[in-house]
């Protein structure tokens, strides 16, 4: 039976860069919606002193929810074995954070897809750096869910796996009880592809879900293709809007998720419109699943 979180997308900044929102602030916010968890990002400016982590994760329980995922971004692409070796510690360090928050997932990502790197060079980094570090999630009872990702907000180049083909590649080159997918619809759009043609090829492998939507500015995904699929940069034709009024079909991805029985978390990354607007996505969200999984509450 698929669970609901949110995401704070709409307070990246206040949250991560000049401190302007405190995490507790984000949370009074967050619990008032009918979700059953938040989902975490590792870059919060307070994730950075370890005693908050019990303290957040008190507030949040107190209130009947839970963090279920961690939102972080390593960075395994990089030609250097010294650079990749720091980030699988900060990988380890935020399988340990996702631990004491209470939470099952962790995200990984490929990395940067920097131009001298080859396809084979980058898939082959990326899947020995998470292969490494899946001991110590298998220890701590958490599973590594890499995303079809764009690009990090902080990162110079596009993800290495943002293409369909790369990314089911790197897929493919891990199998563990502990590893899976975190499908996210709206990405396969900036890598000007089609989502559901990604989720159809690893459906099986997807055992979490970000829940957003995208709008087109202007002229048609055709033009998208053509002008910015995996461009530098984000997507000028591409806006977030409200879940449900976008151009992902949530008929057909929940249609495939019950089809092969996935009962994982789905977050929600909106709201960048206001609360009302992530309200507003909660309830289609909600209301669609309902459809899909009767049983769900």
């Amino acid at each position: 039976m698929p669970q609901l979180a949110v995401f704070p997308k709409a307070f990246m900044h206040e949250l991560c860069k000049d401190g302007t929102m405190k995490v507790s602030e984000w949370i009074d916010l967050a619990v008032e919606l009918e979700v059953d968890g938040l989902e975490w990002y590792a870059g919060f400016l307070e994730m950075a002193d370890k005693s908050n982590w019990p303290v957040f994760r008190e507030q949040v329980e107190r209130h009947g929810k839970t963090i279920p995922m961690l939102c972080c971004s390593p960075d395994f692409t990089h030609p250097d074995a010294a650079f990749r070796e720091k980030e699988i510690k900060k990988q380890i360090g935020w399988i340990e954070m996702t631990h004491a928050l209470g939470g099952s997932y962790c995200r990984v990502l490929s990395g940067q897809r920097r131009p001298e790197l080859t396809m084979e060079e980058g898939i082959g980094f990326a899947a020995d750096c998470i292969k490494e570090c899946l001991p110590h999630a298998e220890k701590l009872g958490v599973t590594l869910i890499l995303e079809n990702h764009y690009k990090d907000d902080f990162w110079e180049y596009p993800e290495f796996a943002q293409q369909m083909d790369i990314f089911c590649k790197l897929v493919d080159r891990i199998h563990h009880p502990n590893f899976g997918v975190n499908y996210d619809p709206s990405n396969t759009f900036l890598a000007g592809e089609d989502p559901l043609e990604l989720l159809y090829r690893v459906s099986d492998r997807v055992v979490t879900m970000h829940a957003s939507d995208r709008y087109l500015k202007e002229g048609t995904i055709e033009d998208l293709r053509k002008e910015e699929g995996g461009a530098m940069g984000y997507a000028k034709r591409l806006s977030h809007g409200e879940i449900g009024k976008g151009l992902n079909d949530y008929d057909a991805i929940f249609k495939e998720l019950k089809r092969v029985g996935f009962d994982g978390w789905i977050s929600i990354e909106d709201g960048v419109d206001g609360m009302d607007q992530l309200e507003r996505s909660v309830a289609f969200l909600r209301k669609k699943i309902k459809e899909y999984w009767p049983d769900f509450k």
